[in-house]
């Protein structure tokens, strides 16, 4: 784990798995569910936001981040998945985003962009009716 997480803020459950896989999947909980106290965490305020943006839909109204991990048969590797996503997740959210710089066009830029916009208007303009004389 990269990110310290504190055992104390981890929650783990095994389901029963879905899908295709016969009697692996009826009679073995291999899916792991982890439920983490985002509160818990103890990040900083813009951390906290750019964790709870990146969550979408795996954050429950209580603060709990969800993850289920079911892409292996085994519950070792769908756990070690699992935990892996929850470093991920963490880890993208603590990576503070450079600030954008405002750039200004040019006048030579300008002028380039105006001069197209009156070369179009004018292939545009000869579009007309033809009035015969």
């Amino acid at each position: 784990m990269v990110a310290d997480i504190p055992e104390s803020a981890i929650g783990e459950r095994f389901l029963a798995g879905s899908g295709p896989g016969g009697q692996n999947v009826n009679k073995v909980a291999t899916t792991c569910q982890l439920r983490v106290d985002i509160y818990a965490l103890g990040l900083a305020p813009d951390a906290f936001r750019r964790l709870k943006a990146l969550a979408g839909s795996k954050l429950t109204t209580g603060g709990e981040l969800v993850i289920t991990a079911r892409r292996y048969r085994t519950q070792e590797a769908n756990r070690a998945d699992a935990r892996a996503r929850l470093d991920d997740l963490v880890e993208a959210a603590l990576v503070r985003p450079e600030r954008r710089i405002k750039t200004r066009p040019t006048k030579a830029a300008k002028a380039r962009r105006v001069d197209a916009k009156k070369a179009r208007s004018a292939v545009k303009a000869g579009r007309g009716r033809v009035q015969g004389d």
